[in-house]
């Protein structure tokens, strides 16, 4: 947006003005707190005529166009009260200097200087004398500054007038805040790249890239839209502070500026920086709390599906201490001794051929469901089932302390099931019972089968013997080998059947022949 030659007439001129006031007031504020009351009427008086050349100046810049012509014959109106601002100047620095308060002496040059500006504009007729254009990156290291401050907010001020910048910043940082400062638009944009910056502050007149220009880039650019933009100008027109709303700015402040204005115009700005901040973070602590939520839906999900898995193998019992950690992953090859439980219905496969389908599978489900429901009773891990054959083995996945007894008890209450089975079975024409082989030693366990179709099964010496033993066994028998027979002789009435040749052993087997448990322990069969 091009600024128009009148309002930047209006602009150079107010410019010193604003400096003279700015640093008098700042001057003032210092004096508060000591006794130079000398010094702090001399800078009362000097504010006041500024602040009456100022309303003087005002009035000539209304007149129409205010050019070369008017400001000429405004200089009779506008020359005393500037006069009286140099020789207050005058005399307020050479008090300054007689009472030691040198700290002074830098503000009231600034003042004098504005002063000698605002005088060479007028007898120009508002126009500076021709000068060298400035580099507004010339002083980036010396005026790029950040000291510390206690809120914690960084503000950037971006001016490409030095008395502008210097009196933002020290009252910025007055208020606590931490101040960076840009001679440009371009260096502005350049420190906003690579400088966590929480509010801007931001002239419109500059003459590297404008006030305009340096908003849009800020409002267009996704990562720092949100950065709050406050304009500083000495710009009146109406027109220039609906353009730099439309263009995103948060307010719009003129030159001279109220201090306390400021603060209330800079802490709001701050304040919807800092809710826009913790929105963010409130943002981000969500999406975290999300992806959280969905890993653990994620692997809650798997942890069911392997539960799911395990429990075709597994009581529930031990299925859910295997999931939870409580033992080693069953599916991986290992080794490890178990007692193995062969079982099947003796006269099954006369009665397949000639019963029924239906009356089969009737069958199957009533001695699946009583022999599973023992299974689990007794936390045996079932192998495998085919038809009236299954598989049982003890101290895996999990160990035990007594593997042999619990398959013996198990075998035993499976006898004494199947025979009431059997009686029923029998008043339907279908002969049928139980024999069992148990054998103990060590096998190879772990995942057996491809990729889709995974099985758990064991394999040794030890599940062939309690194969043979139950094809040995008659209906209502159960043989156990001679280690099994050692390991629970204490639970066990048993009938020594002398050694046995086995097909696929090289060896006779020692065997024996369960009658039932011992009076002592028959009241703990489950």
């Amino acid at each position: 947006m091009s600024i128009d030659p009148a309002a930047q007439l209006r602009h150079e001129l107010r410019t010193p003005l604003n400096h003279i006031i700015g640093y008098a007031e700042m001057l003032l504020e210092e004096l508060e707190a000591g006794d130079e009351s000398a010094l702090a009427a001399g800078l009362g008086t000097l504010r006041a005529d500024a602040r009456e050349l100022l309303g003087l100046l005002n009035i000539v810049l209304a007149q129409g166009q205010a050019g070369t012509s008017a400001l000429t014959a405004a200089r009779g109106t506008l020359v005393p009260p500037l006069e009286r601002v140099h020789a207050a100047t005058s005399t307020l620095r050479r008090q300054a200097a007689e009472s030691g308060a040198d700290a002074l002496l830098p503000d009231l040059d600034r003042i004098r200087a504005a002063a000698e500006r605002l005088n060479e504009l007028l007898r120009h007729g508002g126009m500076p004398p021709a000068s060298p254009v400035a580099d507004p990156t010339a002083s980036a290291k010396a005026e790029v500054s950040r000291a510390p401050a206690p809120s914690g907010r960084v503000i950037l001020v971006v001016d490409d007038n030095e008395e502008n910048r210097d009196m933002l910043a020290r009252r910025l940082r007055r208020q606590g805040h931490e101040v960076v400062t840009a001679t440009g638009g371009r260096m502005g944009l350049d420190l906003l790249a690579r400088t966590p910056v929480d509010l801007v502050l931001l002239d419109v007149m500059m003459p590297d890239l404008d006030g305009y220009a340096v908003l849009q880039r800020i409002k267009g650019d996704p990562e720092r839209r949100d950065i709050p933009v406050l304009m500083i100008s000495a710009l009146d027109e109406m027109d220039s502070v609906v353009r730099c709303i439309e263009l995103g700015a948060d307010d719009y402040l003129g030159k001279p500026f109220d201090p306390v204005l400021l603060q209330a115009r800079v802490g709001a700005c701050l304040a919807k920086k800092r809710l826009h901040d913790e929105e963010q973070r409130h943002r981000r602590e969500l999406a975290e709390l999300n992806q959280t939520l969905e890993r653990r839906v994620a692997e809650q999900v798997a942890q069911l599906e392997r539960l799911g898995r395990l429990k075709r193998f597994f009581s529930p019992q031990l299925a859910d201490l295997i999931v939870a950690g409580g033992a080693a992953d069953p599916l991986k090859t290992h080794r490890r001794e178990v007692t193995v439980v062969f079982l099947d219905l003796r006269g099954f496969t006369a009665f397949a051929e000639t019963a029924e389908p239906e009356e089969i599978m009737e069958l199957l489900r009533e001695y699946h469901a009583e022999m599973g429901r023992l299974v689990l009773a007794h936390e045996g891990t079932l192998e495998r089932f085919t038809g009236d054959g299954m598989m049982v083995f003890f101290n895996d996945p999990v160990e035990v302390p007594d593997p042999a007894d619990r398959a013996i008890r198990m075998a035993v209450a499976m006898r004494d099931v199947v025979g009431g089975l059997s009686a029923r079975w029998r008043k339907r024409g279908w002969d049928l019972g139980l024999g069992v082989g148990v054998a103990q030693g060590y096998a190879t366990i772990g995942a057996i089968g491809f990729e889709g179709r995974w099985d758990y099964g064991a394999i040794g010496t030890v599940t062939n013997l309690a194969a043979r033993l139950c094809g040995e066994a008659s209906a209502g028998q159960i043989l156990i080998s001679a280690k099994v027979a050692g390991s629970v002789e204490h639970l066990i009435d048993a009938e020594d059947k002398g050694s046995l040749s086995l097909k696929g052993l090289a060896r006779p087997v020692r065997i024996w022949s369960v009658r039932g448990l011992t009076t002592l322990d028959r009241t703990q069969t489950l």
